[in-house]
């Protein structure tokens, strides 16, 4: 049996922070690249359940799910990290993850603009006193689609809110330039705005993480680190 407090130390998390040099850091967007289907929500979601199990508060919005939807997948994954380390003050943290966690959704919306969100970011800080520290945004932007306007823009809102933001993008599995490092191009032409690159690699029967931009650091940690398709949990390669 372990106690929350343990449980975060000895997170897998700890060591992505370390690899990163101390983490994401507000201000700054993060991206995690991937095939469809192979983890980026997951990956977000254990990145954020950390936060939570720490009552740093965090902002989950969604384009793509119901707001019950994306509860219900961090209660899977709760009750799994929960059984899976035999966490003993277990509703006690469950508790703080609920009391510091936020969850917007956009669904259905036709055209979503960052200015909706900054104005739902303005008025939960000023009526429901809930500022985050984190920020996971699922669903925007398309790297397809999106304008370097959009991404300054997305940027700027970090820096205003003092938040480490968290974002995907879509690798296709032929047929998509990359650069040499094997990032989509349509991402790499933002480089400037992006602090932390990661990407989820499929291996067997498990996912490795590949860390592919860290801040300005030019020698690049290996993370040791995969993500296990089955709990949808972090764990150490």
């Amino acid at each position: 049996m372990v106690y929350r407090k343990e449980l975060n130390k000895r997170s897998p998390l700890r060591v992505f922070e370390r690899s990163l040099h101390g983490g994401l850091g507000k201000g700054n967007i993060g991206v995690v690249t991937s095939r469809k289907g192979v983890g980026k929500t997951a990956f977000l979601t254990d990145i954020a359940l950390d936060d939570l199990m720490r009552e740093r508060p965090v902002l989950h919005v969604t384009l793509q799910h119901s707001v019950e939807r994306v509860l219900s997948f961090y209660d899977e994954m709760f009750g799994e990290l929960a059984r899976s380390q035999r966490l003993e003050d277990e509703a006690e943290t469950r508790l703080a993850v609920e009391r510091h966690r936020h969850v917007l959704s956009y669904k259905g919306i036709k055209e979503f603009h960052l200015e909706r969100l900054r104005e739902s970011l303005g008025f939960l800080a000023q009526h429901a006193a809930f500022r985050p520290e984190a920020l996971v945004l699922d669903g925007y932007p398309d790297f397809t689609a999106v304008t370097a306007a959009e991404i300054a823009a997305l940027k700027q809102l970090a820096q205003d809110f003092a938040l480490e933001l968290w974002v995907t993008a879509l690798h296709h599995r032929e047929g998509q330039p990359q650069d040499e490092r094997g990032v989509p191009l349509e991402v790499a032409r933002f480089e400037a705005y992006l602090s932390v690159i990661v990407h989820l690699e499929p291996q067997g029967d498990h996912v490795m993480l590949r860390l592919v931009k860290d801040h300005e650091n030019p020698d690049l940690a290996a993370l040791h680190l995969e993500l296990d398709p089955r709990t949808l949990l972090l764990r150490w390669s």
